[in-house]
């Protein structure tokens, strides 16, 4: 076993400092993904800095009607909280559908944006992977692949990013905001992850010593229909095959708003932007959705295990826009 340090942070000003400067030094929220990965091996930190405690807790509306849900929230009192349940289903709905009741009441919301890939390559030091170890190949290309990602990838690595609620949040055009030593930040949800390219290591646009402090839910999306659907080979706590999320406006027949994102088939949750772009302004008829659904995941470079996923992720969302429209 590995020693390390362990600190209980009391305000945000603390947990940076302590962090800062420390690139082998991991904050703590729930712990359901780091301690997991601490008893494999994979990460090895010398100093944890819990910050479960801090007052980062509520959920709450803006005075400009956006919802802000600080990153120690629950991913259960998240689902749970009624002005996400009544204004933006699709984060209630995404969240159910994560892992399992037991640790839903424990992981975070800053937790959940942070959680690492699930593939075995990387979940095993003795193999190959990237993203884990740059520079060692990455096993899943010639290897198993069948849960890996279609879109996005990279000859470094074909892993896919595993949160449902991240999902939902890039239909939702949620920002994240971040608190450093140098200061305070906000990030489009849809920046905040990366695509591997060449540096799969990196999973996020996190600086060093950055702490996620909320998620920030906008007014424009506030009220809208939206809904998240998930294929999966088990019904309870097991990772998405693909899913979707989906934020759809349609007035007098018409597509007026299409917030579209894509989990299980990316290295970050996928936001559709070819595919909203060809239904706004356009009819809400199968047709219609059938073409904006094509001209997006034509895109798709399926490894040889992995092609059904883009057939799976097409029919959810065309099922899922049938459903909004009225």
């Amino acid at each position: 076993m590995k020693p390390f340090s362990y600190m209980r942070a009391r305000t945000v000003e603390e947990a940076v400092a302590a962090h800062a400067g420390r690139p082998d030094a991991r904050y703590l929220g729930g712990g359901t993904n780091l301690v997991d990965l601490m008893k494999l091996g994979v990460e090895r930190p010398a100093a944890l800095v819990d910050v479960s405690g801090l007052p980062l807790g509520a959920v709450e509306e803006l005075p400009d009607g956006s919802v802000r849900a600080g990153a120690t929230v629950r991913n259960s009192d998240l689902a749970a909280h009624p002005l996400v349940r009544d204004r933006h289903p699709v984060l209630a709905q995404a969240l159910l559908a994560g892992a399992s009741g037991q640790l839903r009441n424990i992981a975070t919301t800053g937790g959940n944006l942070l959680q690492r890939t699930r593939c075995p390559y990387f979940q095993d030091p003795s193999k190959p992977c990237n993203k884990r170890e740059p520079g060692t190949g990455c096993g899943a290309r010639e290897g198993v692949h069948r849960d890996h990602a279609v879109l996005g990838h990279s000859a470094q690595c074909v892993a896919t990013h595993p949160s449902d609620m991240a999902v939902a949040l890039a239909a939702l055009d949620a920002r994240v905001e971040l608190s450093g030593p140098d200061g305070q930040r906000t990030l489009p949800v849809t920046e905040f992850h990366r695509l591997p390219g060449d540096r799969p290591d990196q999973d996020t646009e996190i600086a060093p010593g950055e702490l996620i402090t909320g998620v920030v839910l906008p007014a424009a999306a506030s009220g809208l229909p939206s809904a998240y659907r998930k294929a999966r080979d088990r019904a309870s706590y097991a990772f998405a095959l693909a899913s979707v999320a989906v934020v759809l406006d349609v007035r007098d027949g018409v597509v007026r708003h299409a917030g579209i994102a894509f989990g299980g088939v990316a290295h970050r949750p996928w936001r559709a932007r070819r595919a909203e772009e060809a239904l706004v302004g356009g009819p809400a008829v199968d047709a219609a959705f059938l073409a904006a659904l094509d001209t997006e995941l034509d895109a798709a470079e399926p490894l040889r295990d992995n092609a059904f996923k883009v057939g799976l992720a097409h029919r959810l969302a065309r099922d899922v826009l049938h459903r909004l429209t009225p």
